[in-house]
This record gives C-alpha cells, sequence and structure tokens, in this order.
C-alpha cells in the first residue's frame, strides 16, 4: 500500500466516524505541516498554534475531501491559508509567493529525533526545534539568509552565491558560522538528552 493509499484509507476511516485516525494523520504530518507555517510565522510557538487551527479546519472540512488531490497536498493548502490568515488577524501583510507544495514535501522539522516517541522524547524535541528556530531568528541577516536558502530551500552552494550576490567561499563561511551558533545552543540540550538515555 502506497503513502496516499494509506492516507485515503485513514481519512475514510476518519469520514466513517473514528477520530483515532486522524490522530495518526496529525502525527504523520505535523513536524511538515509546522515546517512549512514557519516560513510564514517566525515565533516557533505561534507555528504551533497555526498548525493546530490548520488540523482543527481540516478535521471539520475532512467530510468535503474526496481524494481528488493527495491528502497532504489538501492539508498543506489548508495550512498555507491558515497561515496567510492569521498574518492578516495580526496586522501583517502575508507573502505573494507562496511554497510549493512539492519543496514542502521536504520539509520536516528542523532536528526532528528520529527515535521512538516517549513523552519525554517529544518535549526533547520540542525543545530543540524551539532552540533552532531561536537561534536561527537571532543570526545576522546574512547568515539566517544562507542556512535557511541551504537547510530549508536545499539550494546548492551555487546558487546561494547567485541568490545572495557573493562567492561561493563567503556562503561556506557563513552557513558555516551558521551552523556553528545552532550547535553552540543545541550543545547543552544535547548532552542533557544523552545523559537521560
Amino acid at each position: 500500500m502506497g503513502e496516499s493509499d494509506s492516507d485515503q484509507a485513514l481519512v475514510e476511516r476518519v469520514q466513517n466516524g473514528d477520530k483515532r485516525a486522524f490522530d495518526l494523520l496529525v502525527r504523520k504530518y505535523q513536524h511538515k505541516l509546522v515546517s512549512v507555517i514557519s516560513r510564514y510565522v517566525n515565533d516557533w510557538s505561534e507555528c504551533q498554534d497555526v498548525a493546530q487551527e490548520a488540523f482543527v479546519r481540516a478535521y471539520r472540512a475532512i467530510g468535503s475531501f474526496r481524494g481528488d488531490a493527495q491528502f497532504y497536498t489538501w492539508i498543506y493548502r489548508i495550512a498555507i491559508n491558515t497561515a496567510k490568515n492569521w498574518l492578516v488577524s495580526q496586522g501583517r501583510r502575508p507573502p505573494t509567493e507562496d511554497v510549493a507544495v512539492e519543496d514542502a514535501v521536504q520539509y520536516d522539522g528542523a532536528a526532528r529525533l528520529h527515535e521512538s516517541a516517549t513523552p519525554e522524547r517529544e518535549l526533547m524535541r520540542q525543545e530543540i526545534e524551539r532552540t533552532v528556530f531561536a537561534t536561527v531568528e537571532q543570526l545576522p541577516e546574512e547568515l539566517r539568509t544562507a542556512i535557511t536558502l541551504r537547510e530549508v530551500d536545499g539550494l546548492s552552494y551555487e546558487e546561494i552565491a547567485e541568490a545572495m550576490n557573493c562567492p561561493i567561499g563567503t556562503v561556506r563561511s557563513r552557513i558555516f558560522r551558521a551552523r556553528e551558533a545552532i550547535d553552540e545552543q543545541l550543545r547543552p540540550l544535547l548532552s542533557e538528552e544523552n545523559r537521560a538515555s
């Protein structure tokens, strides 16, 4: 059974009243949605709120989901619209360009830990994600732009050099410095994680 088939089976279960099936869809896509929303909303806790609102809207509208598109494409659109509505409600102007859904599929939570999900590990994952967001937010603009173009947008060093109008060596240096700053903030958390496991 392929990815879209298993999603469709879960959607049908939800449409037949199985709330637990929706929980599985939320678990499967929450990190991707938070990552996509973070392109619009800078504050980590606000990203979480917007993602939750997007899932609530999706749950309310799931009866009308017919499977013409893949479930992720459908919920992705809901998340983008929810993020834009949130920006408008905050008196901010939403960007005119959306993140393409093909690119959004690659977003997968900044520092997601691929281990069995215990409540402790989930808290640690959230803390790591929050730390990464906060650290990137505080970087000087040229470092923040370089690391975002590399890690979120997936651009090559050559493409970043072109976009930022600087030599590749400068791009490498900026990305190195940004990663160093992130590592420095994560080190205490990760040593705590290693002690706990």
